[in-house]
């Protein structure tokens, strides 16, 4: 099974970029996304943003897995 999570971009450098996921930092890839821009939430499989949400999706999403997580404790 594979998992997505939701990240918001925080900053952009060239083909990467810095993202927000549930409060943590990462540095992620978004030569699959070019036309993303700072403030975007992407959805992120491996290191990978493979698509654009718009934020209603995204805050959906990050309860999702946020209930989870909670329940795999």
């Amino acid at each position: 099974m594979c998992l997505g999570v939701v990240g918001r971009i925080d900053e952009i450098h060239g083909e990467t970029a810095t993202a927000e996921i549930l409060g943590v930092r990462r540095q992620i890839s978004i030569v699959l996304v070019p036309e993303a821009k700072i403030n975007d939430y992407v959805m992120i499989h491996a290191g990978f943003a493979i698509n654009i949400m718009d934020a209603r999706d995204a805050r959906e999403t990050e309860e999702l897995i946020s209930e989870v997580l909670k329940y795999s404790r």
